[in-house]
């Protein structure tokens, strides 16, 4: 495909931007995300077998950068961001059923793809005598310690990082605030949407871009989402390939980021199958997809803690994708799984495949686990997320042994922790960053 791609608004009340200012804004100047004009189409003989991740990532993100500032850079960045593996490991246990595991990151979560990507990226974006930026993330658990250590003393750049208190795991909220440095962490006295909605806020608002410019590392920054889409398109690659069919994929979701990257791999032609959503029991989305008006509505505390969500930023650019609500029904499905499935699920698959799942992951296979016993035997991939590891409070009593933490994660967990307090009020974080100027914004 020629020429270069414009990115504009899903709310169009803006012009369109190149790729490099849309990933230095985060969110669009109407309140909008920013999307493709049109998704680029690839077949798959454009991927050469034996591809490492990055030479993946570097192909399909090709189109996405074509005159681009970054254009030049891109394979570098794709080696300098995906260091680690997101292998497909089969079940022996289940033919045709696979882990598609995410975790093997700094962090321990699939959130590193995306973040480290969006480092690289802001790394060249930035010139030498570029403002201080800062860099506001809204996280539901894993999303800002992935962004905390892609930017930990990255120069020129503050990152914030707000959770809801009490709301993710204790080993997450230690990774949250373990950095120091240029990495601050609030504990907001709320939930995730009221952590969303602030940094939503503070990015859209004139005096504090004015002050010192701000962006976003969530799932709403296309230099986050773009990259996640690569393990998506390496795993059915190699699946097509060995076995010259689609793969399904089993996609646990909150905030819509990971599950939109698999929808776009799909739509841009590369051999992937079914694709369906596992929720929690914040069921905004299988109501929507069962056929209600979308109504987005306050999230609920659950043991998959960082999919409570309950009005998911990315819907907009889902809408987007398919153009009518009829459309986007007819292409994916969505399923709640309440907190007694999900312990059901955790306990039941280390009983009897050895196989330990963290919360959220389990989510998915206990869908896909329905779909085997109504004789569904499609080859399926269950997206495993986080590490298990990192949810040992809920886990451990469930198998009823300890869990191997991973080298990475040890060490964060040895490193002093501190969180400060902040209120559910767009103001008290405006306040708080109008004291601490300069500082720059994400959403989880």
């Amino acid at each position: 495909m020629s020429g270069s791609l414009r990115y504009p608004s899903t709310r169009g009340g803006c012009p369109a931007a190149s790729l490099s200012e849309a990933i230095a804004a985060g969110l669009a100047p109407d309140g909008g995300l920013y999307v493709p004009e049109r998704l680029p189409r690839l077949e798959p003989a454009a991927f050469r077998p034996g591809d490492s991740l990055a030479d993946t990532a570097t192909t399909l993100l090709e189109p996405f950068f074509a005159g681009d500032t970054l254009a030049g850079s891109l394979p570098t960045i794709c080696a300098e961001a995906l260091t680690f593996p997101t292998p497909l490991r089969s079940l022996t246990q289940h033919p045709g059923t696979c882990l598609l595991e995410l975790f093997h990151g700094p962090t321990a979560a699939f959130k590193d793809v995306g973040a480290r990507f969006l480092a690289a990226c802001l790394r060249r974006l930035r010139g030498d005598h570029a403002p201080p930026l800062t860099i506001l993330v809204a996280t539901s658990g894993d999303t800002g310690a992935a962004v905390g250590a892609a930017f930990h003393r990255q120069p020129g750049i503050e990152v914030v990082i707000l959770y809801p208190d009490g709301r993710v795991s204790p080993r997450q909220a230690h990774q949250l605030g373990c950095f120091g440095d240029n990495v601050h962490a609030l504990r907001v006295q709320g939930r995730f949407d009221d952590c969303q909605r602030m940094v939503k806020a503070a990015l859209n608002d004139p005096a504090l871009q004015a002050q010192s410019p701000l962006s976003s590392a969530n799932s709403i920054s296309l230099g986050r989402l773009l990259p996640q889409m690569s393990y998506y398109a390496h795993a059915a690659l190699a699946w097509w390939r060995q076995h010259d069919q689609a793969l399904n994929v089993m996609v646990p979701t909150g905030n819509l980021g990971n599950a939109l990257a698999a929808v776009w791999v799909r739509e841009m032609g590369l051999p992937l199958g079914k694709i369906r959503l596992a929720c929690n029991a914040n069921a905004t989305l299988p109501d929507f997809f069962a056929g209600d008006d979308y109504a987005p509505r306050q999230a609920v505390a659950t043991l998959a803690n960082a999919m409570d969500v309950g009005a998911p930023s990315n819907f907009e650019r889902l809408l987007w994708t398919f153009a009518r609500p009829d459309a986007l029904r007819a292409q994916l499905q969505a399923q709640s799984v309440d907190d007694r499935s999900i312990a059901e699920t955790i306990a039941k698959h280390a009983r009897e495949q050895g196989d330990v799942l963290c919360p959220h992951t389990a989510t998915a296979m206990h869908l896909l686990d329905r779909y085997r016993a109504a004789g569904d035997d499609m080859p399926w991939a269950v997206v495993a997320t986080a590490h298990p590891a990192k949810f040992e409070s809920v886990v451990e009593p469930l198998i009823g042994t300890s869990i191997e933490v991973p080298a990475t994660l040890a060490a964060m967990l040895q490193r002093p922790a501190s969180a400060t307090p902040l209120a559910a009020q767009d103001d008290a974080l405006r306040q708080w960053l109008m004291e601490r100027s300069p500082l720059h914004a994400t959403i989880d």
